[in-house]
């Protein structure tokens, strides 16, 4: 009965470990998607701002060899 007590809590033990281990892994990845999405909002807000130059192409000439 002792050794399976003493089984169970190393196996405990382990477990704690492996759940704190894969909480820090969680814990990073949900940071680096925090800071992709804000610099995705901040490219996208950039790209509104500027004028691309680009005419629709229901305003653009036909090119020359037409």
């Amino acid at each position: 009965m002792e050794d399976r007590i003493t089984e169970l809590e190393t196996r405990l033990s382990y477990q704690d470990r492996l759940i704190q281990e894969l909480n820090e892994v969680v814990t990073r990845q949900q940071d680096q998607i925090d800071r992709l999405t804000r610099d995705l909002e901040r490219l996208f807000r950039q790209m509104q701002g500027q004028q691309s130059g680009l005419a629709r192409p229901d305003e653009e000439a036909p090119p020359p060899h037409y």
